[in-house]
């Protein structure tokens, strides 16, 4: 079940007291249910420590959320938690109204948010997943209602009817999805055959990775102080200087959480995070909830093994915080591990530049060399790309450049000059 129509009124259900590793947090529940477009009628907390089998909460609990829902004219109560199959239909039947549980919510808001095909695809898959856990028990359960004889076997015949028309449209979703996935893997051989540097946003949802990515490259992908605003995945071609081109994917948000179901429905778009080069963590850094943000975001990566992937930590919205300025910390080897940034305010983003530059050094070619003055046409072409920081010249005249410029963009200007980059780097490196 989802939030069908945007302004529904909500109950919504919070357990507290259950044990840290599983319990949620409420404020973001609360933003979850209006990015899923509910009105909040009622929030209410349940302090209870042994979830009950049945309803979840306790009878008594459920005969208050009765009268709640008659009060406030809700259409749905909305629980903060995982239910089973069985636990939200005698919710449902005990309310006398629809009953969602987390899971389902956050797959609403993914519904809402995706708009490429293969964006939709994927919540459609994971739809379906969850759906189906729910078909075999509400469907039996009907049966049981209309008394069985007479009734059971086309009862049980609708019901495997049911689960074959969804065993075949996940079948095919499958088969589309890995269409699709195969198309990635070619650009991303494309792109890593052109030894372009691959970067992934990642962090968690609302930290201001689409923020980021619009001001890195100058593109209008949605961005919205709401949770999930971007679903799909979208890659940029970028200039950083002192490295040159690179590719920036921004990335679907992680949650608490986040349903099982979901990672693996999307983890052709995460793949664009596992095989990237370098992460850049994003962080919202006035968060009262980061530590526990980080920790999310860090078990996400592990479930699609991207764990082991360079990572740089971007601490943004600075500006909302107290006496701190734009600045790079370092470890001890003067290696970047973190930059503070607010991407809203257009603060540090020079630095955030300089530190992916450094990271990817690997990838820019620093070196002086000599060219005589035959070479007149390629000097002309290297200070065409910046790549000259400075020039001096030897004593029969040769030109001694000293280069930085991206090892990509150099091996290109060479192939079109007609050169072996082979043969400069060796021949033309001044000693």
């Amino acid at each position: 079940m989802t939030v069908e129509h945007p302004g529904e009124r909500a109950i919504l259900v919070h357990l507290d007291g259950r044990a840290p590793e599983v319990r949620e947090d409420p404020y973001e529940f609360q933003e979850l249910a209006v990015s899923a477009g509910a009105v909040i009628a009622r929030f209410v907390s349940v302090a209870r420590h042994q979830p009950t089998a049945r309803f979840l909460i306790g009878s008594g609990k459920v005969e208050e959320l009765r009268q709640l829902v008659l009060v406030e004219q809700a259409d749905l109560v909305i629980f903060n938690h995982a239910l089973t199959p069985s636990q939200e239909r005698n919710l449902e039947r005990a309310l006398e109204c629809r009953v969602l549980d987390r899971v389902g919510l956050i797959l609403d808001i993914f519904a809402q948010r995706a708009q490429t095909y293969e964006g939709k695809l994927q919540v459609e898959l994971a739809q379906l997943d969850h759906i189906g856990s729910r078909l075999v028990g509400s469907r039996t359960d009907l049966s049981g209602q209309q008394g069985g004889i007479g009734l059971r076997g086309p009862g049980e015949t609708q019901l495997e009817s049911d689960r074959r028309l969804l065993r075949v449209r996940v079948r095919q979703i499958k088969q589309r999805l890995e269409k699709v996935r195969n198309q990635r893997q070619l650009a991303r051989r494309s792109r890593q055959r052109a030894e372009i540097p691959g970067v992934s946003l990642v962090g968690y949802t609302n930290t201001g990775k689409s923020t980021l990515f619009n001001l890195l490259t100058d593109s209008g992908v949605f961005a919205a102080d709401q949770l999930f605003a971007t679903l799909d995945p979208t890659v940029r071609r970028v200039d950083v200087p002192d490295l040159g081109a690179i590719t920036l994917a921004d990335t679907v948000g992680f949650i608490r959480h986040l349903p099982h179901k979901l990672v693996e429905a999307f983890r052709a778009t995460l793949e664009e995070s596992a095989n990237a080069d370098l992460l850049l963590h994003v962080i919202d850094a006035q968060s009262p909830e980061r530590d526990e943000q980080i920790q999310q975001v860090h078990n996400v990566l592990q479930d699609i093994d991207a764990s082991d992937v360079p990572m740089l930590e971007v601490y943004n919205k600075i500006d909302l915080l107290e006496n701190v300025d734009a600045h790079i910390q370092r470890d001890e080897q003067g290696k970047p591990v973190r930059v503070w940034i607010s991407a809203q305010q257009e603060q540090g983003i020079a630095l955030l530049q300089q530190a992916i530059a450094e990271l990817l050094e690997d990838e820019i070619y620093i070196a002086t060399v000599r060219l005589s003055q035959e070479h007149s046409r390629l000097r002309a072409k290297l200070f065409d790309l910046n790549a000259v920081q400075q020039e001096t010249h030897a004593e029969d005249g040769a030109s001694l450049l000293q280069l930085r410029v991206a090892k990509i963009e150099l091996e290109q200007l060479l192939s079109r000059e007609g050169i072996s980059p082979a043969d400069f780097f060796a021949q033309y490196t001044h000693q």
